[in-house]
């Protein structure tokens, strides 16, 4: 804890936070970086600010990284600006410099750090606990969409190349599997066959993009819905966070990371199974929050294959940590054996059970098309 301490009040001198160094401690659930709610003392008030040190074993360009989320926010800030919106400083993520200006540190251990507003009276939430959670959150993530759909040029570096090609994460399993460096794709060989079994679904957006029915969006790429703050009074969804993965990508992606992680009716990591289906509840409320801020951005086809998308995301992410698993659990944090193989089979059965209802799915979507157009 004292190293903890030392480090992150080290790091506190390098940032313009106009104050004294309190203290700190582990923030959130996050599997990537490391995050830590840091409290400032500045005249006679406290003030938190969130620390994150950047693994960049992950990210391997921290310095493009950041200079995206630098462009998104101040976008985001330029037009929450123009429409006189109040507390802006919460509906979007605001870097903190370092004293010398600029929005990424680099330790003397050369690690790469960053600081933003701590924001208040506002959580997220592993698991959504309401339909209308589900539709604030989708209104949130449909609107970060549309508010960077005139985010000039240039183009916003891809900070993970392939993040979501779904046939590059395919292939990266067989390869995987068939070296086999841990020995454990006997242990898995279920999952294995589960994967190759679905093959030809892994192609269907890409497909769809390369024939130019799908168009290229600016696209969050990491949509759990633990990525959205939800204010503590209004239940809103005040601010997309989590931005490392912000750039080019399909609005399909977005979407299906969202029903894959609001409509199972169990944990990530859940062991019994027979916990694990598809909420119809929450996909309508998925649905209607979603389109409500970004239905009239929409291309036919992005809106035809919203059932679908869920389907494909809940494959891909399966593919990832199986593929982690048998790689010896390299990419994603993991807190017990076989860890990312439990992960692996709740996104498995998840797919299933929303193969099984994609006929109401797509009723749903028909549906609250026509109530968008009528409106």
């Amino acid at each position: 804890m004292d190293s903890i301490y030392n480090t992150l009040k080290n790091v506190a001198s390098k940032f313009s936070l106009n104050g004294e160094f309190i203290g700190g401690e582990p923030y959130g659930s996050g599997h990537i970086n490391d995050t830590y709610a840091v409290s400032i003392k500045q005249g006679d008030k406290t003030v938190r600010y969130i620390f994150q040190r950047i693994n960049h074993e992950i990210f391997k360009n921290p310095v493009a990284l950041v200079e995206n989320i630098a462009r998104v926010t101040r976008h985001i800030h330029n037009k929450l600006q123009q429409t006189n919106t109040t507390d802006i400083d919460r509906r979007t993520l605001t870097l903190i410099p370092t004293i010398d200006g600029d929005n990424l540190l680099t330790d003397n251990e050369g690690l790469y750090w960053r600081a933003y507003i701590f924001i208040e009276n506002a959580k997220t939430y592993d698991i959504i606990e309401s339909t209308d959670q589900a539709y604030k959150a989708a209104q949130a993530f449909g609107q970060f969409q549309c508010q960077l759909a005139d985010l000039p040029s240039p183009r916003l570096i891809e900070t993970i190349p392939q993040f979501h090609h779904t046939r590059s994460r395919y292939d990266a399993l067989l390869q995987a599997a068939d070296i086999d460096c841990c020995g454990r794709a006997a242990s898995a060989h279920k999952e294995i066959a589960f994967a190759k079994d679905h093959e030809s679904v892994v192609d269907t957006l890409l497909d769809l993009q390369a024939s130019g029915d799908l168009p290229e969006r600016i696209t969050h790429n990491d949509t759990k819905l633990n990525n959205v703050m939800i204010d503590d009074d209004t239940g809103e969804g005040i601010c997309v966070i989590d931005l490392d993965t912000v750039m080019p990508g399909l609005a399909l992606y977005d979407f299906g990371d969202m029903v894959r992680t609001a409509t199972n009716t169990g944990a990530e990591d859940e062991r019994d199974l027979s916990k694990i289906s598809m909420d119809i509840d929450m996909f309508e409320a998925l649905t209607l929050g979603y389109l409500s801020t970004a239905g009239s951005m929409l291309v036919p086809k992005e809106i035809e294959y919203l059932p679908f998308s869920g389907k494909l995301i809940a494959l891909e992410i399966g593919l990832r940590f199986l593929t982690d698993y048998l790689q010896g659990d390299v990419y994603f944090k993991t807190h017990r054996e076989g860890h990312n193989l439990d992960r692996c089979r709740t996104q498995f059965k998840l797919m299933q059970s929303i193969e099984e209802q994609e006929k109401v799915m797509q009723q749903i979507v028909a549906t609250a098309t026509d109530a968008l157009i009528n409106n």
